[in-house]
């Protein structure tokens, strides 16, 4: 067994904290979920647990921000997006800002807390707000290369981060900037856009199943769904002409939104949309959920299907 994404987090701030004091956390009750508890041990005087109260942690960060720190406020993704939202706009960005806003367990990670804890539209939400970045790592590899990218980063951030479990899909390698895709895999007849770490693998696991049917598929890991990475959707779109967007989230508003905008006002091109349909979350196991939302590698390739027929 692998470390679980959250451990990589926590290792991966504390190393940062080691040569930068500016570092810090916030908490919302939620240390163990996190696993931020080792980082609380080892830089006590860095983190701050504000109890179940998530609009007041972004208030503190924002102080902390203020004063030259670089805090890091977490809670579960539906807390993260729409209980602190107005102070996230206000406080952090509007204020331009230093806060990096981590928000856990989205869409169907959620599994057995249910409907109220599934975020489907907390990247819709975060889009909205002026400069703000948005990056969703997809593995252990690019979790702890995109903490310290974000760390990095002057402005704010959210992060959107799957909690338990562990994959590599990356190369250890492998370089990641903010606003840049990595390409996984090389295809000519359809490209797949993923984010995140239940979709990537889908996505990859989806371009095997088309090639056995004599499909070329490329895969690209677009990690950061603000600023998109522009170019490479142009590019791939030209090399192409068939586009599936896939991810943990609403089709409306979030990734499939992101590269449909772009490429109705640059580049119009045949395209599908892998993820929730506007519909709530629900109660259940990942395997169960991801087949229920469409968001299973059977159905992408069904949509690399559509779209290439579409294209002709």
């Amino acid at each position: 067994m692998g470390k679980d994404m959250r451990d990589v987090y926590t290792e991966t701030l504390i190393e940062l904290a080691k040569t930068d004091s500016r570092i810090c956390v916030l908490e919302a009750d939620l240390m163990n979920a996190t696993g931020t508890r080792s980082f609380k041990n080892t830089y006590p005087e860095r983190t701050f647990d504000v109890g179940v109260s998530e609009a007041d942690m972004v208030g503190v960060a924002s102080g902390l921000s203020a004063e030259g720190k670089i805090p890091f406020a977490a809670s579960f993704a539906t807390f993260a997006a729409r209980r602190t939202f107005d102070q996230f706009f206000l406080s952090a960005n509007y204020a331009k800002l230093n806060v990096k806003l981590v928000g856990t367990d989205p869409g169907v990670s959620a599994v057995y807390n249910g409907g109220t804890h599934m975020s489907f539209e907390d990247v819709g939400m975060m889009r909205l707000v002026p400069d703000l970045t948005i990056v969703e790592p997809s593995d252990i590899i690019s979790c702890a290369a995109l903490v310290k990218a974000v760390a990095e980063h002057e402005g704010c951030v959210y992060l959107r981060m799957h909690r338990k479990g562990s994959q590599e899909l990356h190369a250890a390698d492998t370089k990641f900037e903010i606003g840049k895709g990595v390409v996984l895999r090389d295809g000519t007849d359809v490209t797949l856009i993923a984010s995140g770490f239940v979709l990537v693998p889908e996505a990859l696991r989806a371009a095997e199943l088309l090639q056995e049917a004599g499909i070329s598929a490329a895969v690209i890991d677009m990690h950061t769904v603000k600023p998109l990475d522009n170019d490479l959707v142009l590019q791939y779109a030209e090399k192409t002409g068939a586009i599936v967007t896939c991810e943990n989230h609403q089709i409306a508003g979030g990734l499939g939104g992101a590269v449909a905008e772009l490429l109705a006002e640059q580049r119009p091109t045949f395209m599908e949309r892998i993820g929730s349909r506007d519909r709530f979350g629900q109660v259940g196991t990942i395997e169960y959920l991801i087949q229920d939302y469409g968001m299973n590698a059977e159905s992408i390739v069904e949509k690399a299907h559509a779209v290439i027929k579409k294209r002709g």
